[in-house]
């Protein structure tokens, strides 16, 4: 895949996640949601850290969570330039459809995350208890580097007590699956299984 037909492919994920996250944001409260089918649910929350809202603070308890916030987000931009670089290399030295494919899903969302880190916290006001509004006038619920990330798409397939033979966690009301999260977590997910499913094509020896 070229790399103008890789950067098509960014821009339309782009679209996607940037647009079903601002749509959230501007009309729903946080933790407002709607159910679509039993097992899915548009469920609007917040993700201040890394995956499933962890915070480097939590392993690092010296570490303030406003440092931690800056470090991430600084970390995520560093991080975006690196992937970038690798998906010019690859279209540059004709790697494969599927490590190309790949490369691309993963830059697209962690590009979209980036720009929710980066701006949301200026662009828009603090969703609790409210509906935010895009550029308000009282200014936004926090300065650039320190914004939320947008999650809402939630798919509880699954609600119960398991069986009390199971060791450890029998008898526990379980959710499958419980995380909350966007189309860029998708995007970076899908790249990174298609890395790992297909290697070998991905990894070709020479």
């Amino acid at each position: 895949m070229s790399l103008k037909k890789s950067i098509f492919l960014i821009i339309i994920i782009l679209l996607i996640d940037q647009i079903s996250k601002i749509y959230v944001k501007t009309h729903f409260k946080l933790q407002d949601s709607i159910e679509v089918f039993s097992w899915f649910k548009i469920f609007f929350i917040e993700n201040e850290g890394m995956a499933w809202g962890t915070r480097i603070s939590d392993f690092l308890p010296f570490v303030t969570d406003r440092s931690a916030k800056t470090a991430l987000t600084l970390f995520r931009i560093v991080a975006i330039f690196g992937i970038g670089y690798w998906l010019y290399d690859a279209t540059k030295n004709k790697a494969s459809k599927i490590l190309v494919w790949a490369i691309a899903l993963i830059f697209a969302g962690a590009l979209g995350n980036i720009i929710d880190s980066v701006f949301y916290g200026v662009l828009f006001n603090d969703s609790y208890m409210q509906i935010a509004s895009f550029l308000p006038r009282e200014g936004g619920y926090d300065i650039l580097l320190h914004g939320n990330v947008v999650d809402m798409l939630y798919f509880p397939i699954y609600k119960g007590y398991l069986p009390e033979w199971l060791p450890f966690y029998g008898g526990e009301f379980f959710t499958f699956f419980e995380p909350v999260f966007n189309i860029a977590d998708m995007a970076i997910s899908t790249g990174f299984i298609m890395l790992i499913v297909f290697n070998k094509k991905a990894f070709p020896k020479k």
